[in-house]
């Protein structure tokens, strides 16, 4: 194996770009939770029967991908299968 040349990319530099990309991904899914959060506040009293768990689902849902992103679990890619919520 011969050895590195400049300008070749590394697995060191591929494992960090995507753990940066995950933490990304980590920190826009909690943001996105928060602003539900926040819109849902106060609807809960006169909102559709179902509405509500609805929304805590989908909060649930949103943290748990969130904290799998980072944790190097299976199924923790991006494309949010996986998960381990059902709606169910």
């Amino acid at each position: 194996m011969s050895a590195p040349r400049p300008g070749d990319i590394t697995d060191e530099v591929i494992q960090t770009a995507d753990a940066a990309k995950r933490q990304g991904l980590q920190k826009d899914l909690r943001a996105l939770a928060a602003n539900i959060r926040v819109g849902a506040e106060g609807r809960y009293d006169s909102a559709e029967p179902g509405w509500r768990a609805g929304v805590e689902w989908t909060l649930l849902w949103i943290e748990n991908t969130a904290a799998q992103l980072t944790e190097g679990a299976p199924g923790a890619g991006a494309d949010g299968r996986g998960q381990g919520v059902s709606p169910e």
